[in-house]
C-alpha cells in the first residue's frame, strides 16, 4: 500500500474534480490518500456542500471515505472561509505557522502530490 498527501492550492473547480477522482481511486485501489486544502482552494468549501454544485456528490463521497485531512486554518481565515470550514467540521490545519507541513506526512511516508 502507498500513501498520498494531496496538497490541493489551486481553487479551480476543474482542477479540484481531479483531485476527488484520483483520491477516489488511489482509496479504491487500496492504497492511503489524504486531500489537504491549501491556499484558493479553500474558497470552494462553501460550495462543495450546496447539491446543486456538480462536485457535491464527489466531495460527499470523499469525506464518507475520510479522504479529507483537513484545511489550512491560515489561507480559511484569510480568504473568509474559516467559519465554513468550522461550520462543517473539517479539521483546522496549523501545524507550521498556521499552514499544514508538507514534512510531517513525508516523515509518515506520504508521496506529496500538489494540485
Amino acid at each position: 500500500m502507498r500513501k498520498f498527501a494531496l496538497f490541493v492550492f489551486n481553487g479551480d473547480p476543474m482542477c479540484f474534480i481531479h483531485v476527488l477522482l484520483n483520491a477516489l481511486d488511489m482509496k479504491e485501489k487500496g492504497h492511503e490518500a489524504k486531500i489537504i486544502l491549501e491556499g484558493a482552494s479553500v474558497n470552494l468549501i462553501p460550495e462543495l456542500y450546496k447539491a446543486e454544485n456538480p462536485l457535491s456528490k464527489l466531495w460527499e463521497k470523499a469525506l464518507d471515505y475520510n479522504l479529507v485531512e483537513g484545511v489550512c486554518k491560515a489561507c480559511a481565515n484569510k480568504l473568509g472561509t474559516l467559519e465554513d470550514a468550522k461550520k462543517q467540521g473539517l479539521t483546522l490545519l496549523d501545524g507550521m505557522s498556521g499552514h499544514p507541513a508538507m514534512l510531517n506526512y513525508r516523515e509518515n511516508g506520504f508521496e506529496i502530490i500538489t494540485f
